[in-house]
């Protein structure tokens, strides 16, 4: 696989392990984004990434959110530690903000949060 993407092992994909998320209510929450956090079997620093309509009618750009949020994670995750998966829910204000100012908030909520090395 090349290093350009999120192996099919490394998202989470399941309606099941997104609930499981929510309902460990292990949250951190970002202007950008809220970072879940999920314990439990299985987890092993996978990736889920939700952007519900809240943040654009439009799907063009729930799809770009989404895509910035999978980069910034799949750039990072090597930094990252820890057997739990993330969820990330992209926020309204996603949109209008630069890369590097999501970046920077990923990273610190991951810092909150006590998975990163």
């Amino acid at each position: 696989m090349s290093g350009n993407t999120l192996s099919k092992k490394q998202r989470i994909i399941k309606a099941s392990l997104f609930r499981e998320a929510f309902a460990q209510r292990r949250s951190f929450v970002g202007r950008f984004m809220v970072l879940w956090l999920r314990e439990g079997e299985g987890a092993a620093l996978r990736l889920g990434v939700v952007t519900s309509k809240k943040v654009s009618n439009r799907a063009v750009d729930r799809n770009r959110a989404r895509r910035v949020l999978r980069d910034i994670f799949r750039r990072h995750r090597a930094e990252f530690d820890g057997a739990v998966d993330v969820v990330i829910i992209g926020r309204r204000n996603i949109l209008d903000a630069p890369y590097e100012e999501v970046e920077a908030e990923l990273l610190r909520l991951a810092r909150n949060a006590g998975i990163l090395k």
